[in-house]
């Protein structure tokens, strides 16, 4: 039953997040909102959705190091697995500007992270707190950020792609109240699967939320990251996986800490050095062979990175 619940739990997150994006992206075209607009928020924030909601669920229903594992694993799957895949299937471009400003934002968000929660990694502390003041901070962080991606999101080419074909307002509002189920049920019974999981195998919830529900709930920008990179929209390719990793920690993160107050175990310090690395790592591999660019033997590397990520947290479990 744990494994199928995780099975369950992952196809309704996956289908309740399509389903959401397809109905508010109709409801906002009712009132006249342009595809670009619907672009770069409905369905820019659609692919985190699944996310946002196993963490709330994991940190309302008692289960922290999986609200907590499920950010920062999912931060390190997009980096090194997504982007890995996107890239061996098409080579990404990648434009000066994103590596001077995107990019410092997704290691900025990371840095945010490491200071809300620097009582167990700066201080020596067996015990860190995300409380609802940084949960507010990095909402305020988010605020910024959105400012700023309204402002420059115009230059970005082939946003208008990904917004889904119109629906009627009957069919858009089932589609909305389909997805809100469908993420509400693949969140629960994706951490209920994964807290029965770790409790057969001996394993931290911890554990479990970096790994398997991390990867489970970054499929949407799997998929997106995917289709991008075969149509040769290498900064949407990018721009999902890096909007995706600042939305995780300022929004999703942010949102949780303000409701329900996060502990972030000392444990936990290895996991947030390596999504520290792996922003670094993707720094890295822009100047290695091909410059400004993201070719098949650098997807291949941080594929192998996130392998030896995956083999580390296995060698340990007790």
């Amino acid at each position: 039953m744990s494994y199928l619940l995780l099975v369950l739990g992952v196809i309704a997150l996956v289908k309740g997040a399509g389903f959401l994006v397809d109905g508010a992206s109709s409801l906002a075209r009712r009132f006249n909102v342009s595809d670009f607009a619907i672009g770069l928020t409905v369905v820019a924030f659609g692919t985190s959705t699944p996310e946002l909601f196993v963490t709330l669920i994991a940190a309302l229903g008692g289960s922290p190091g999986i609200a907590i594992g499920n950010v920062i694993g999912s931060n390190i799957a997009n980096t090194l697995l997504i982007l890995g895949v996107a890239a061996v299937i098409r080579p990404i471009a990648v434009s000066r500007g994103t590596v001077r400003r995107e990019m410092p934002f997704g290691l900025l968000a990371s840095c945010a992270l490491l200071f809300v929660a620097g009582d167990a990694l700066l201080e020596g502390a067996p015990l860190g707190i995300v409380g609802r003041t940084d949960g507010l901070l990095l909402l305020s962080f988010f605020a910024i950020f959105l400012y700023y991606s309204a402002s420059t999101a115009q230059r970005v080419a082939g946003m208008e792609e990904l917004v889904p074909l119109g629906r009627g307002p009957a069919a858009a509002l089932a589609l909305v109240a389909a997805g809100l189920a469908g993420l509400t049920l693949g969140g629960k019974w994706i951490v209920d699967g994964a807290v029965a999981v770790a409790r057969q195998f001996g394993m931290s919830e911890t554990l479990v939320g970096l790994t398997v529900v991390a990867i489970g709930t970054s499929l949407p920008e799997l998929a997106a990251s995917a289709v991008a990179a075969r149509k040769g929209n290498s900064d949407i390719a990018l721009g999902n996986v890096l909007g995706s990793n600042i939305f995780n920690i300022y929004f999703v993160l942010g949102v949780t800490a303000t409701v329900r107050t996060v502990p972030f175990q000392a444990e936990n310090s290895f996991d947030l050095a390596a999504m520290i690395g792996a922003n670094l790592l993707l720094f890295a591999v822009l100047f290695i062979g091909r410059r400004m660019a993201i070719a098949r033997p650098e997807g291949a590397l941080l594929l192998a990175a996130y392998a030896a990520y995956v083999a580390a947290g296995i060698a340990r479990l007790p």
